[in-house]
């Protein structure tokens, strides 16, 4: 297993150094995606990757929603030949230690999917809590698949291959904050496996958010919209791998 970090940054370049050093002591190199951050974000970004030996820079010219920072991450990490993406946002909420475990399973499951689900502590704000229970029903409902405990977390281990055969095949993604529900459901539909485990999650009262309600709302329900026709047209694939779930584990 050849495993980097992925991580997309807009508007946390000041979060980004720590949690590059935090990241050090895997021994891992990391691809930074600047998302058309604004000048100062730039500064702090380009730094903080030049503060880390081995650390890779890819950059937008303009702002494409994390959907599209991933997509970009991906395909650098399968040009620099890595067989793993270990997907970590930049903003520091998610607990670094909890790397440990994800590659370890990474290293024994190189198969699945590794997802993280958050165990929050008394920061979550409680709309963020209480409504990505919507998301995660909907999910198992489009892939006929109950496995998926959290489709929201953006602590992952992705296959490289697998994500790249869906870029290979022009598939169209949602690029803002749909994109985490939307590669989920379409690497299950493609027969993944996934392993879950609990990610220490905090939220920092001075923390910037890129969430915005009604657009972003807005985005992952239209997600799901296309994504429940996409399960429609599958179903009867769907049902196969529902039944083959059931009876092999």
């Amino acid at each position: 297993m050849k495993c980097c970090f992925i991580i997309p940054c807009y508007r946390h370049g000041a979060t980004l150094a720590s949690v590059l050093e935090k990241l050090r002591c895997y021994g891992i190199p990391s691809i930074v995606i600047d998302d058309g951050n604004d000048q100062h974000n730039k500064e702090l970004i380009a730094a903080a990757v030049a503060a880390e030996p081995g650390t890779l820079l890819v950059v937008r010219e303009k702002n494409g929603g994390k959907g599209r920072a991933m997509n970009d991450g991906i395909r650098k990490a399968a040009e620099a030949g890595f067989t793993h993406a270990f997907q970590i946002d930049a903003d520091g909420q998610h607990d670094a230690a909890d790397c440990k475990e994800f590659l370890q399973l990474a290293a024994e499951n190189p198969d699945a999917v590794l997802c993280g689900f958050p165990v929050y502590d008394s920061s979550v704000p409680a709309a963020r809590k209480n409504g990505r229970e919507f998301s995660n029903i909907w999910a198992r409902i489009v892939t006929l698949n109950p496995e998926l405990k959290d489709v929201l977390c953006g602590f992952r281990v992705y296959p490289v291959q697998a994500y790249n055969s869906l870029l290979s095949r022009h598939v169209c993604m949602d690029s803002h904050m749909g994109f985490d529900v939307d590669i989920l459901v379409r690497l299950s539909w493609a027969g993944c496996r996934f392993i879950f485990r609990g990610v220490h999650v905090t939220y920092p009262e001075d923390g910037v958010s890129n969430f915005r309600l009604f657009r972003d709302n807005a985005h992952i329900s239209l997600t799901y919209t296309k994504l429940f026709f996409g399960m429609l047209i599958r179903l009867p694939i769907l049902l196969v791998q529902a039944h083959r779930r059931k009876h092999h584990g």
